[in-house]
C-alpha cells in the first residue's frame, strides 16, 4: 500500500504489518472532508488487499481523533486538497446531491471500515465527535485517552447522525442507551464511554500510542486467516439465526480447519511450545 502523506491524514507501515493512519490536521481538529474520506477508502482498500498489511490503526494530531466535519470544506470545496482520489463536486448542494454524498463516501467510509477482514484499531486520543465517533465505532477495537471525550451531539446542529452513527451506537449500546445518548446531545468522557461500551480500554493519554502497539502487535502475530473468517463471522452472526449463524461458521471453518496455521497450532500444541502462525506471510515483511 502506499505510505506518506495524503489529504489530511499520513499512512506509516510497521512490523509486522501495522498500518498507521494518523490524522494530521490538529488546526481542524482533523475534521473531515469529501477528499480526505476519498482517499481514506483507497488506502484502505490498498490495505485490504495487501498482503504485507494485517492490522490498520487510526490515531490523532493534537487534541482530537475527529470532531467531525469541516463544515466551510462542504461549503467551499476541495479545491485546495490533493491526494490520491481527482477532486469531485463536495455533493450537499441539493436533496439528492446530500443523498448521493452520504450513499458513495460518507457512509462508504464506515463501510469500507467494517467490511475489512483485517482488524482495525481506533486509538482515540482525543475529541471524537459525529464523523470521529462513528469511524472510532466501525473500527473492531477503541482504545481512549482518560481526557477523550466522545459524542455524535448532531442535534445540537439540528441534524442526524447520518453516516451509520444510529446504527453502531445501536450495536454497542442497546436501544435505551442509544436514545438517550442521541437525544440528548450528549458528549461524554472516556470512562464514561467505557461503562456505556463504546470503547474497550481507557488509558492514560501518554500510554495510548504505546498499549495501542501493543494491542496491534498482539492482534498482527495471531494466526490471521482465522482471525479474519471470525470477524466476519461474528458480524454476520448479528445479523444471522442461530442456524444460520451456525452454517456460516461450519463453511469458514471447512477453510480454517485446513489452513497451515491451524497444523501448526496443533503441533505447538502437542509438542507444548508457541505457535508459529502465518509463515505463508512471511515473504511479504
Amino acid at each position: 500500500m502506499d505510505t506518506g502523506k495524503f489529504t489530511g491524514f499520513e499512512v506509516s507501515l510497521d512490523k509486522p504489518g501495522i498500518a498507521w493512519i494518523e490524522f494530521n490536521e490538529p488546526e481542524k481538529l482533523n475534521g473531515m472532508n469529501t477528499a480526505k474520506k476519498r482517499d481514506l477508502i483507497e488506502t484502505l482498500i490498498q490495505a485490504q488487499m495487501d498482503n504485507a498489511v494485517r492490522v490498520i490503526v487510526f490515531i490523532g494530531q493534537g487534541r482530537a481523533f475527529c470532531a467531525g466535519d469541516d463544515l466551510k470544506a462542504y461549503t467551499l470545496g476541495d479545491e485546495e486538497n490533493t491526494g490520491l482520489m481527482p477532486a469531485i463536486p463536495p455533493g450537499h448542494d441539493s436533496p439528492i446531491g446530500t443523498y448521493n454524498g452520504l450513499r458513495h463516501i460518507s457512509q462508504a467510509l464506515n463501510m469500507t471500515i467494517r467490511r475489512l477482514d483485517k482488524l482495525t484499531i481506533a486509538a482515540v486520543n482525543g475529541i471524537a465527535i459525529q464523523t470521529g465517533l462513528s469511524l472510532a465505532l466501525a473500527c473492531d477495537f477503541k482504545l481512549a485517552a482518560k481526557d477523550a471525550r466522545l459524542g455524535s451531539a448532531t442535534l445540537r446542529f439540528g441534524l442526524l447522525p447520518d453516516e451509520g452513527g444510529q446504527y453502531l451506537l445501536l450495536q454497542h449500546m442497546g436501544l435505551t442507551k442509544t436514545l438517550d445518548f442521541v437525544m440528548r446531545k450528549r458528549i461524554v468522557s472516556a470512562d464514561e464511554a467505557q461503562s456505556l461500551g463504546l470503547v474497550n480500554r481507557v488509558v492514560d493519554a501518554e500510554d495510548l500510542p504505546r498499549e495501542t502497539q501493543e494491542l496491534a502487535l498482539e492482534l498482527a502475530t495471531g494466526p490471521q486467516v482465522s482471525m479474519r473468517l471470525l470477524k466476519r463471522s461474528v458480524y454476520q452472526a448479528a445479523e444471522l439465526s442461530f442456524e444460520q449463524a451456525c452454517d456460516e461458521i461450519a463453511a469458514k471453518t471447512a477453510v480454517s480447519d485446513h489452513h497451515p496455521d491451524a497444523q501448526a497450532g496443533i503441533s505447538a500444541f502437542i509438542e507444548k511450545r508457541t505457535p508459529r502462525f502465518n509463515e505463508w506471510l512471511q515473504e511479504h515483511e
